[in-house]
């Protein structure tokens, strides 16, 4: 049996080397996580899966996993496919409001994915973001204490094990009337010395660089690749963090749409060094219930469809799928879980041939050996 690895002997192995590990999301696990894993162990690459706190938290989130059934699902199918050198990760562990009880509440979940044995965890209170901060230490503050006492937190219960840390300065996908917010290098690098200053030592970092979650439209509600991504800036926050010698990275949220091709000719390997897919995954699974299942598909498409009309009032039916299907998958958690092996193997199929070919757009073949030289 292969239990997770410790994420930051993962980052850390890796730092500065031209290569992105792809951080997963298989949300829809039958098939999904299979799939992708088999592609890493074929490529001998590390890989990360990760769910975020809204995905699955103590009530199940909307994919209707708890931490422990995500982590024992993961469990099973490193067991079956044979692959080592897989990290589990908590995504965006938000914080939206700030309050004790938010944070408190928040601690419970985090202490649940340590007992589910998650190895590593990204804190994200980017949403509380002082406008009227005299600067940017000021502005950040919340940012920062909130982080700290989280980063403290998961250090206590972790007694002792090794894990990663992923932060988050800039809020993704937050615009002003100007367009998107990006991350400057000197926010970048006031967070983290101030964390550092306070103890904690991520390994990465998750900014704002113009990506967006999920599936993307434009004004007319059509679908449109992702890239936005502005690469200048992103290279520059990752300069100025070497600049202050600053053993952290980043973290690209944001890549279900982006070109495969762009990502390998012109995303900074090794400024970045986790890249995130998840929307990706579940597109795939509703792509093959159109045809393998349309019975249930429909059903799903419709009950989304009724659902949030109202919150998306103007908007094409083809965007509001796009943008509230995740909804989709505990509503209908008994027949997704329960579709045939011919369906199974569809699924399996296609995560594993464009998993394949993420893994080479990062670079990530071998990464796997490296990781296990660090442990």
């Amino acid at each position: 049996m292969s239990k997770p690895i410790p994420g930051n002997i993962l980052f850390n192995s890796l730092r500065d080397k031209p290569v992105i590990i792809m951080a997963a999301n298989p949300r829809v696990i039958p098939g999904v996580a299979t799939g992708i894993l088999r592609a890493a162990k074929d490529l001998n690459s590390a890989i990360i899966f990760e769910l975020a706190k809204s995905e699955s938290n103590l009530e199940g989130g909307y994919t209707g996993l708890k931490p422990s059934d995500f982590s024992s699902r993961m469990q099973d199918i490193s067991d079956e496919v044979g692959h080592d050198m897989w990290v589990l990760h908590a995504d965006h562990i938000t914080i939206k409001k700030g309050t004790p009880e938010e944070v408190e509440e928040t601690k419970q979940l985090i202490d649940a994915q340590i007992q589910a044995g998650y190895t590593s965890f990204a804190i994200d209170p980017s949403h509380l973001y002082n406008f009227e901060g005299g600067n940017l230490r000021e502005e950040l503050s919340q940012n920062i204490d909130i982080t700290t006492e989280l980063a403290k937190f998961i250090e206590s219960k972790m007694t002792g094990k090794p894990f990663g840390l992923e932060v988050e300065v800039g809020e993704i996908g937050r615009t002003d009337d100007h367009g998107r917010v990006l991350t400057t290098p000197e926010e970048a690098v006031t967070f983290i010395k101030a964390l550092n200053e306070n103890d904690v030592h991520p390994q990465v970092l998750a900014i704002a660089n113009g990506s967006a979650h999920g599936n993307i439209f434009d004004e007319a509600g059509n679908p449109i690749e992702q890239v936005s991504i502005d690469i200048s800036q992103t290279k520059a926050v990752a300069k100025a963090l070497r600049d202050n010698n600053l053993e952290v990275r980043i973290a690209q949220h944001g890549i279900t749409g982006t070109p495969r091709e762009l990502i390998n000719t012109q995303f900074p390997k090794g400024d970045i060094v986790k890249g995130n897919v998840a929307t990706f995954y579940q597109n795939i699974v509703y792509d093959i219930l159109k045809v393998y299942h349309p019975e249930l598909y429909n059903k799903a498409y419709n009950w989304v469809i009724d659902t949030y009309k109202e919150k998306a009032p103007g908007k094409k039916n083809i965007e509001i799928f796009g943008k509230y299907a995740k909804f989709g998958i505990k509503q209908f958690f008994d027949e997704i879980y329960d579709v045939d092996e011919d369906t199974l193997h569809a699924i399996e199929s296609l995560c594993y041939a464009e998993t394949l070919s993420f893994l080479r757009a990062f670079s990530s073949k071998g990464t796997a050996e490296i990781v296990r030289k660090a442990l």
